[in-house]
């Protein structure tokens, strides 16, 4: 009896050790990342002097006279970006013309010297407020270099720029990120002087404490830019990401965002328009399909709203993706591996009936970090395997991967590993027609 007994706990024993999860083989991301890298899609908000100079990197020698936006509605601003799918703003507080949208202490040029609201306004606050209302998060761009202060590139504008820091994160924190922005250093007008100046962005603007700043009162937010990110750019502002995307730089979790704007630039310009609605739907693909966030710009026009052309075109674009994804022809699939942390080889789904397919969704579960380097995908038809007609390169996968293909009818789909850097871990693979 003794001797069963002993066996029955060696066979638990040994079953319990196999279905175990495993542990994460390198780099994972922190709760906070993880959270963010399931928002998506979120809005940016190019405003300020430049909107009412047609221009797009002021000099820093504007009036804070010409700021005047006659009908500025921030609650439109939200629920637009909500009725389009986005999960949170971000508005430029501070471009690198050193205009503020809050009433600072640090400086005269900002909006308490403005027509806008007699110097009463905040379009900081105004916009923070918003988003609680109707559920939207709030992240803040404060750009680094600023083109009208006489101070920049000695200590006191270090100073300054800490307190501007502390400013908006004291009064309207929370955020979700924070943006510090690479452009740094070159010709302004720097209170008059009218002249180049250089500065070591690595060392000069002291990005540790910065942070530390903002963290203080958020320690959740995700820091893009500066010496201490937690999230890191793509490389360009065309809304694609490379087909090969890791989430991981050397030993560190440092999941990648796309910013691209929804017309040619970034602050309003009357004469642009905004993108078609392919394009748009191309940067989707290219972007959260390739294993990054997307920040979408909006840019507000000199009445102080969202044009009605970009809000329509962009909840158009947000339907034609939800009615896309709103069915999973794979969710009742059979597949050879039920297992999640079974550390598959290849994972083959067998269908019903046969059932035609157009789109892939792949996720890794991150939380075990990202592994897959190389993969291919067939269908089964009529006693046959064959490879699915796509122009997509099947590399990375990490949190999300859409591939796109030719409509193809099968019977069963097939997934083959050929290349990874740890065990697979398969989140979640769905189809759609």
């Amino acid at each position: 009896m003794m001797k069963k007994t002993l066996i029955l706990l060696i066979v638990t024993a040994a079953v319990a050790a196999c279905s175990k999860t495993p542990t994460a083989l390198g780099p994972t991301p922190t709760e906070a990342q993880l959270q963010w890298q399931q928002l998506e899609t979120y809005a940016f908000i190019h405003f300020g002097l430049n909107t009412f100079n047609d221009m797009e990197w002021g000099y820093g020698d504007t009036p804070a006279s010409t700021f005047n936006p006659t009908d500025l509605d921030c609650e439109q601003w939200v629920l637009t970006l909500k009725a389009c799918g986005m999960q949170g703003v971000i508005l430029t507080a501070k471009h690198h013309d050193g205009f503020c949208l809050w009433p600072t202490e640090t400086t005269d040029y900002c909006i308490k010297n403005s027509p806008y609201k007699n110097g009463q306004g905040d379009v900081v606050g105004e916009l923070c407020e918003a988003c609680r209302k109707h559920g939207l998060r709030f992240g803040l761009y404060l750009s680094p270099w600023d083109r009208h202060q006489a101070s920049y590139g000695t200590e006191e504008y270090v100073k300054l720029y800490h307190q501007q820091i502390q400013e908006l994160t004291y009064n309207y924190g929370p955020f979700f990120e924070f943006w510090f922005d690479g452009a740094n250093g070159g010709d302004g007008w720097y209170g008059g002087a009218n002249e180049t100046r250089s500065i070591d962005a690595n060392t000069y603007y002291d990005f540790e404490k910065a942070r530390a700043i903002v963290c203080s009162g958020s320690p959740e937010t995700m820091v893009f830019g500066g010496t201490v990110p937690t999230i890191r750019w793509i490389g360009n502002e065309r809304g694609y990401a490379a087909p090969t995307l890791w989430c991981t730089v050397g030993d560190a979790w440092l999941p990648a965002e796309v910013d691209v704007s929804i017309r040619p630039g970034w602050f309003y310009h009357e004469s642009e328009q905004p993108k078609a609605l392919e394009e748009l739907l191309d940067i989707y693909f290219n972007s959260v399909g390739h294993n990054a966030n997307l920040l979408l710009n909006f840019p507000v026009n000199k009445e102080g709203r969202i044009p009605s052309i970009d809000s329509l075109r962009a909840v158009e674009w947000h339907q034609t993706l939800q009615n896309l994804f709103s069915e999973d022809l794979m969710k009742a699939c059979k597949t050879s591996s039920s297992d999640p942390y079974a550390n598959l080889q290849e994972q083959v789904f067998s269908f019903d009936n046969p059932t035609t397919l157009s789109c892939l969704v792949l996720q890794e579960d991150i939380t075990k970090g990202q592994h897959v380097e190389r993969f291919s995908i067939s269908r089964y038809r009529n006693g046959k395997w064959l490879p699915l007609d796509t122009d997509e390169v099947m590399t990375t996968i990490g949190y999300k991967r859409i591939i796109r293909f030719k409509p193809a009818e099968m019977e069963k789909l097939r997934i083959r590993f050929i290349k990874t850097k740890g065990p697979v871990m398969m989140k979640k693979v769905s189809g759609y027609q």
